[in-house]
């Protein structure tokens, strides 16, 4: 997997072995850690020059920004999910991180279950709603990490693999093959299953592109190279191309 596809993460923290087991263990569930600053302003740099598609921040950092004042910093520079790291839990701070709208707070010692469970809810909740909605951060669901999830942000999709999200342009994919609850999503590279059926996908995406051609597949109509009366081909797979499902195939072209 090529770091493009996968979510880019900055870690602000200044306990230097703490950050360092904090990266390895989001680089082993597979994230990118783009950076680690052990103060606001090297954050700052940081995030002006990388992709970051979620931050991790330490309330308590060194500096003459705390973990709070470097949030409203980058997030005045674009909007991004903000999960806090924290062993300060006083009402006074958590009134002022909450006019952050960070998507989560994960207490110090952390758990890795309860890391992936904010990092996964983190990335959900701001595909759904990219600006902040609400000053209060969202709660950690039950049984989030067992959830097979697929996401869509403009463009792209960000499907669910082990225990974390995978980005895929969603011009990149070619077809998607059912298997009863499973779906698998297929691009020139990579080939990607996730546990949603094919009517849940297309029912719950924006998908214009995509179009249903058997019960089993749909595709993606601008890579079909040809077809006929009972199949289509993209590159050099042939797929099946329903009775029942033909008339509204053909609806996607226009006529001349």
């Amino acid at each position: 997997m090529t770091s493009d596809e996968r979510i880019h993460i900055l870690i602000v923290e200044d306990e230097g072995i703490l950050a360092m087991e904090l990266s390895d263990s989001l680089e082993a569930d597979g994230y990118f850690v783009v950076g680690i600053a052990n103060n606001g302003r090297k954050a700052l740099d940081l995030f002006q020059r990388q992709r970051v598609d979620l931050l991790l921040c330490d309330i308590t950092i060194k500096g003459d920004w705390d973990g709070i004042e470097t949030v409203r910093h980058l997030t005045a520079e674009r909007s991004i999910p903000v999960i806090y790291l924290t062993a300060l839990t006083d009402r006074e701070t958590l009134e002022r991180a909450k006019q952050t709208y960070p998507a989560a707070y994960v207490n110090k010692p952390y758990q890795l279950a309860s890391l992936r469970n904010a990092i996964e809810l983190a990335i959900h909740n701001f595909t759904q709603h990219p600006k902040p909605v609400s000053a209060m951060p969202v709660p950690l669901e039950r049984g989030a990490r067992d959830r097979e999830t697929i996401l869509q942000i403009d463009d792209h999709l960000f499907v669910k693999q082990n225990y974390q999200f995978v980005k895929i342009n969603v011009n990149e994919l070619l077809y998607l093959e059912a298997d009863n609850v499973y779906t698998t999503l297929v691009t020139a590279n990579k080939k990607y299953v996730i546990r949603l059926t094919l009517s849940g996908i297309l029912e719950r995406m924006n998908l214009p592109s995509l179009v249903r051609i058997h019960r089993s597949y749909a595709v993606n109509i601008h890579k079909v190279e040809s077809f006929n009366d009972t199949e289509l081909n993209i590159g050099a797979q042939s797929l099946p191309l329903s009775r029942s499902y033909k008339e509204d195939f053909l609806l996607r072209f226009n006529h001349y």
